[in-house]
């Protein structure tokens, strides 16, 4: 049986140790390693040995009984969340380490919510017992009230298939069958552990342990259990699919890491799948399994295992492949941008090559080359991983970088409804297009609906307009950022049955959604944190203050002992370096948890309008003039005089 298991938490709760304490106990490694000692088995890269923190999701091969597990470690700091997301989903289980000093803290939220999205069946393991200041029934306390009432505790209710009294009380009141069976006092104990499996795997309960990973206490009795309560079914027997969950390269060889979901895959097999609209063939030339920084070769993979593979030019992260066609949609979205600096002897194109290299194996960084101001600009979460990625790019590629301090990504929406208009009529062209523009539900970016009949605009020519809408972002008129949570819908058009040619409804479409901004209330939007503070209460002014100045809002704390939780949501812009600020005045007592809540209405609209100067008539690849033809002769007539000459309307 084929299992692929993650080991996550927040920084520093454990995690690293206590998958070297699994790999050990499983006969994977002779001797078990330590972060602080720079020699654990999944902290490869001398960046992570350096840093002491994992960087990278490397995966580990461990056979157990009857099964072959893929243990996945995954970063525990929250600048890698997008390291960590592509690894969450194509686990089978995960393990969730909660230390019994800290308790729940910032990242472990950040780790439950993208299980719970992602429904991953979750085990959780109450770490660090052997500290001073451990809270173990405190922390349960904690795992039930924040993440889920459906906790239970496994470490002396379950043992080697035999449910005791309270475990088997806790699981018959969520299910029907059992309720029944333990009221009549009918006990089979194979119904009852199988219910209990199926029960894991379907997240309608979470089981939990606890122990020592540093002094292996309790580590191998976990595992057990672990074993005997998780199972998977994969079909070897239906055709080949798969799902890409990350990208490498070694040297020049690109390394394409997949998980497969049904079938078998062979060297020499050809995969099939979709790269920008259009069917791919390609051969496999070589297949991978990867232990740590060591491989094996592979004749033959089967569904649930774990590889990489050679012969692939163009997948990206998410992608699937063989019979499966859509791509894996990820929730953590940064919300900075930080420009490349690199000496001016050194050629721009280089540099450009060696960022969009990594933004394969990162498709979170969108490596962008701003034509304007001739600067390389990348995507990400905070300032470590800037400092990473400069150690990476040095030792990699021997280049020397810097980076500009880090600014928001604002985005922009409207909250009007409009119509847009675009013509486009240059001498021997011909396309027009008229589209309804309305604010659409936050977070959803770009929608797009047809209502076009086909005596108007044929379906090819419709079809061509809903490309043209999604094969770029389109800026707004504020600050010239990306446009989102707009719907578009195709009203009508018209075609030439001579002189349309390809390009032609792309102008026509642009100029559209621009004249229709043109007309709109267009709104600023920033990025904005959820947070969770949890202090003392003596600090409790101190924070809501600070909060206030931030021009974040909060919810009434919560009082809890000598601590008080305050809740709420506030712009990343004033509130990204607020962890360090808290961490200095609360002596390192005061715990913070930070996500991505979305955008939102800027705060200071005016003040970054005035700071980005953005001039919209000057944007030379966005118009919302249109161009008509007269005599032979094309001329631009200007967004607010393009209605009256339309031919549609």
């Amino acid at each position: 049986m084929y299992k692929t298991i993650g080991i996550l938490a927040h920084v520093d709760a454990g995690k690293t140790t206590f998958s070297e304490q699994l790999l050990y106990h499983t006969k994977s490694i002779t001797k078990r390693g330590r972060v602080d000692h720079k020699d654990s088995f999944l902290d490869s890269h001398e960046i992570e040995k350096e840093r002491g923190i994992t960087v990278f999701s490397d995966q580990a091969i461990m056979n157990y009984k009857d099964s072959r597990y893929y243990l996945i470690d995954t970063p525990g700091h929250v600048d890698f969340s997008q390291e960590m997301e592509r690894s969450i989903k194509v686990m089978d289980y995960a393990i969730v380490l909660v230390s019994a000093v800290e308790g729940i803290e910032g990242h472990t939220e950040t780790v439950w919510n993208l299980l719970k999205k992602h429904r991953v069946p979750t085990f959780f393991f109450i770490n660090k017992t052997d500290r001073v200041g451990s809270d173990v029934e405190g922390v349960f306390k904690e795992i039930k009230k924040n993440f889920t009432k459906d906790v239970c505790d496994i470490t002396s209710s379950y043992k080697q298939g035999e449910i005791k009294d309270k475990l088997k009380e806790f699981i018959a009141e969520r299910d029907e069958l059992l309720l029944e069976k333990y009221l009549m006092e009918s006990f089979e104990k194979e119904l009852w552990l199988s219910k209990m499996k199926s029960m894991i795997k379907e997240n309608r309960i979470f089981p939990c342990s606890k122990g020592s990973a540093l002094k292996d206490i309790n580590i191998l009795d976990f595992f057990n259990k672990f074993n005997e309560l998780t199972t998977t079914t994969y079909s070897i027997d239906k055709p080949f699919s798969g799902q890409v969950y990350k990208i490498r390269y070694e040297n020049e060889t690109r390394l394409t890491y997949i998980k497969a979901l049904s079938g078998k895959l062979k060297v020499r097999d050809e995969l099939s799948y979709v790269y920008k609209g259009n069917s791919i063939e390609e051969k496999i030339t070589e297949i991978r399994s990867y232990s740590g920084d060591k491989y094996n070769i592979e004749n033959e993979v089967v569904a649930g295992q774990l590889f990489a593979v050679t012969g692939l030019s163009n997948l990206n992260t998410g992608d699937f492949l063989g019979t499966l066609k859509e791509k894996a949609n990820y929730k953590i979205i940064p919300t900075l941008k930080s420009k490349v600096i690199y000496g001016k002897d050194i050629n721009e194109k280089k540099v450009f090559n060696i960022f969009k290299i990594l933004e394969e194996e990162d498709p979170s960084l969108n490596v962008i080359w701003e034509k304007e101001l001739k600067e390389i600009h990348i995507k990400v979460m905070g300032t470590i991983q800037l400092e990473v990625l400069k150690q990476l790019v040095k030792k990699r590629f021997d280049l020397k970088v810097e980076f500009g301090l880090p600014e928001i990504i604002y985005k922009e929406t409207i909250n009007t409804t409009v119509k847009g208009c675009g013509h486009f009529e240059p001498l021997g062209h011909y396309a027009e297009v008229y589209l309804k523009i309305e604010p659409g539900k936050k977070g959803s970016g770009i929608e797009f609906e047809n209502a076009c009949h086909a005596d108007h605009l044929t379906i090819g020519h419709q079809n061509l307009v809903k490309h043209h809408i999604f094969e770029r972002d389109h800026k707004g008129l504020l600050t010239g950022s990306a446009l989102t949570d707009i719907k578009i819908t195709l009203l009508t058009g018209r075609a030439h049955n001579k002189h349309t040619s390809g390009g032609d409804f792309r102008q026509a479409t642009y100029r559209a959604l621009r004249q229709g901004l043109e007309k709109a209330k267009n709104i600023l939007l920033e990025p904005y944190y959820n947070f969770k503070i949890k202090i003392d209460l003596d600090y409790m002014g101190r924070v809501i203050s600070d909060i206030q100045n931030a021009c974040g809002n909060f919810d009434s704390p919560k009082t809890i002992g000598d601590k008080t939780i305050i809740t709420g949501k506030v712009p990343v812009a004033t509130f990204m370096d607020y962890s360090t600020k808290l961490a200095s005045f609360t002596q390192g007592k005061g715990i913070i948890n930070l996500t991505f809540a979305g955008y939102y209405p800027c705060h200071n609209q005016r003040e970054v309008i005035k700071r980005k100067g953005y001039n919209k008539n000057a944007d030379p690849n966005y118009t919302s003039s249109s161009i008509f033809c007269s005599k032979g002769q094309g001329y631009t007539v200007t967004w607010d005089k393009v209605e009256e000459k339309m031919h549609s309307l």
